[in-house]
This record gives structure tokens, C-alpha cells and sequence, in this order.
């Protein structure tokens, strides 16, 4: 496939020689992030393909500092929409597996919601036993029609046999917005879900739900929005700005990250806060990379040992980066994420039921 064919490239913007735009290539480069632009909205209820101009997050993004990123960053341009819906998600698999066999992290900004299925599905063609996260105000478990919509695509991922996932969070739903039949059985299938509230303020407590995702898809509906809408769905409640670039971070530091979605984000905000909003989300994900891609391949423990209830649990300690394990496993992939807050309830006799369980 000859990229030339399918993306528009993006348009020469002035910048420089501290800023990030100075450094951007455009075309996929070993080991590198690699941001597609997507116009395809046609997951949502009236949605639609048109082309639609990224000029003003570029804008935003390529002026701020490149600081001493080493991670190489590519700027594929704007996705060319499919005659149908389910073009645009064949054609986006394609791109991605580009991305994948250069073991570059493709970050998909733009479309619906839905195209987190052609995230899933490139990946899940160079590897099985993916944990995915997502962070989404909605949990919808749609299952009918064959139809791609941004309402059934998760259930066809969770429901498909072909697809191999060892791990879902969903994060950030909000209970006034949801049926809540949807969310028990989410629970009683044991994937963790987590409220809006419990992300707030702090990213300390649903760290771990990231620090090992391959891919993590981001629905801007859930963010909080302002003036004509951060999001094609605003919403007045969500996480804040400060919030969202924490946890975009975060992302960018998972230890085994391989692909990013941000969708239902709003092209057409007439304010340039929301623009300046999604760049500085892009920025603090590529920071959060670019500082993982820096932390030492061997990693060192220290292991504390506490008795509850006549039994003994070990909580693991990572010197470098003070992030905290549950298990006593001595492979480090099969000790659990956790968090100080978990250990510290520990010592006082509330262990986390997710860790118990897991």
C-alpha cells in the first residue's frame, strides 16, 4: 500500500529550532511515535467523512518544546475517509501495521470512538494477550447490528474469538450517563471499572490500570468541555485539563505500550483552547514515552512482607522508579500493579479485592 494514496500530507509550519516541529519527520521511522490524523466520524449517530483541517492542533503542537526528546516523531498527515465506514477501518489497520513492524507507537488522533476496534485488531496480528485500556464516560455493550458504531465496537472486541485480551480497564465512566446493567456485568466478568471520581486529583490510585497496556484509547467525551465543546459529545462534567495531561502521561510511561487513540475529539472548535487542550495532551504523551524509553531495562526490588489474617502477602517496591507490585513472583511479569495507596491499606488490613482476585 503506498501511503502517498491514502494520507494528505501535513502542510509546512513554520517553527523554531527549539520547538517540536523542528524536529517532526514524516514518514515512519524505526522505534518511533507516529501520530495519524482522522477525519471518519461516521461511528457516531449522524456522523460524517469530511475532511476536516488539523492545521490548528498542529499549530499548537509543533510550537511547543521539544525539550530533550530522543524518541523520533512523525507526522503521517490526514487519513483519506473510505467510501464506507468500514474502508476507513481497513484502510487505518493497514497504516497501523506499518507502524508495528517498525515497532513504532502509532497515536490515532481524530474519527470515532469506534475506530478503537482498528487499533485492537492491528495489534492483535503481531501479538496475542493484549491488555487494553480505555478511558471513556460511557460503557455501552451494544451488540447488534453489523454495523460498526462507537456503541457495539467494544462489545465486539470483548465478545469476538478471534481477538486475544488478557486484560480490560475502563476507566472514567460516570454513573448518571450509564445503564447500570452494563456496568454490573462488567464487574461480575472481572474487569475493572472505575468511576470518574476515583481519577480526579490525582493519577496515584489508577496508575497501575496503565503502567503495562499495549494500547489505550481515550474518548473526549469524557474530558470536561468548554466553550463550543472540547469533544463531538461535550459534556459539563470530566476530567480537567491539568487531569487529562497527567493521565496522557501516564499513558506514554506504560512499560509495554504499542498504540494510542484519541477520538471523538471536536475539529471544528471555533476556540483555540481546545486545540491548544489535544496539542498539549499529544506533548505530555510523547513526553511520557520518551521518559519510559530512558528508565534502565533491568529493574531492582525491595520486598515487604506484611500478615493479614494469617496470611502472608509480599508488596514489591521498583528502586528506580518507586512504582509498587504486589506478588513475590520472581518474574517481574507476573507481579501485579499496584499502588503505595494499596500497600499502605494493606499494613492496615484492607487488602484491595483486585489484587486478591488477580
Amino acid at each position: 500500500m503506498n501511503l502517498e494514496d491514502i494520507l494528505i500530507p501535513p502542510r509546512a509550519i513554520e517553527t523554531e529550532k527549539w520547538q517540536l516541529g523542528n524536529t517532526i519527520f514524516n514518514e515512519i521511522k524505526e522505534n518511533s511515535i507516529v501520530l495519524i490524523f482522522c477525519s471518519d466520524y461516521r461511528g457516531i449517530e449522524d456522523g460524517s467523512a469530511e475532511i476536516l483541517d488539523f492545521k490548528k492542533v498542529r499549530n499548537e503542537l509543533y510550537r511547543l518544546s521539544k525539550l530533550d526528546f530522543e524518541v523520533p516523531v512523525c507526522d503521517l498527515g490526514d487519513l483519506i475517509s473510505g467510501k464506507s465506514h468500514q474502508d476507513t477501518h481497513y484502510v487505518l489497520q493497514e497504516v497501523l501495521s506499518m507502524c508495528h513492524n517498525k515497532n513504532a507507537i502509532p497515536v490515532v488522533i481524530g474519527g470515532s470512538n469506534d475506530l478503537a476496534l482498528s487499533l485492537f485488531s492491528a495489534l492483535n496480528f503481531h501479538q496475542k494477550n493484549i491488555n487494553y485500556t480505555q478511558i471513556s464516560n460511557l460503557i455501552s455493550l451494544v451488540n447488534d447490528g453489523e454495523e460498526l458504531t462507537e456503541k457495539n465496537f467494544l462489545s465486539k472486541i470483548l465478545s469476538s474469538k478471534t481477538f486475544s485480551i488478557k486484560n480490560y480497564h475502563h476507566l472514567g465512566y460516570q454513573k448518571h450517563l450509564n445503564e447500570m446493567d452494563s456496568v454490573k456485568l462488567m464487574k461480575e466478568v472481572e474487569f475493572d471499572v472505575v468511576r470518574l471520581a476515583e481519577l480526579m486529583n490525582s493519577t496515584q490510585t489508577t496508575e497501575p490500570f496503565f503502567r503495562r497496556a499495549d494500547l489505550v484509547t481515550l474518548n473526549c467525551d469524557a474530558v470536561e468541555s468548554m466553550g463550543d465543546g472540547f469533544s463531538v459529545n461535550p459534556q459539563v462534567n470530566g476530567l480537567n485539563k491539568r487531569e487529562i495531561c497527567a493521565y496522557m502521561k501516564e499513558i506514554g510511561l506504560s512499560q509495554k505500550l504499542k498504540s494510542v487513540g484519541v477520538f471523538n475529539y471536536n475539529v471544528n472548535s471555533r476556540h483555540f483552547l481546545n486545540h491548544q487542550l489535544l496539542a498539549q495532551m499529544i506533548w505530555h504523551l510523547i513526553e511520557g514515552i520518551n521518559i519510559q524509553k530512558s528508565h534502565p531495562v533491568e529493574r531492582s526490588y525491595e520486598t515487604y512482607w506484611l500478615m493479614i489474617d494469617d496470611e502472608k502477602y509480599a508488596f514489591q517496591r521498583e528502586t528506580f522508579s518507586d512504582l509498587w507490585y504486589f506478588g513475590d513472583d520472581e518474574k517481574e511479569e507476573s507481579l501485579i500493579p499496584c499502588s503505595l495507596s494499596d500497600y499502605e491499606a494493606a499494613k492496615r488490613g484492607i487488602m484491595n479485592p483486585r489484587l486478591l482476585r488477580n
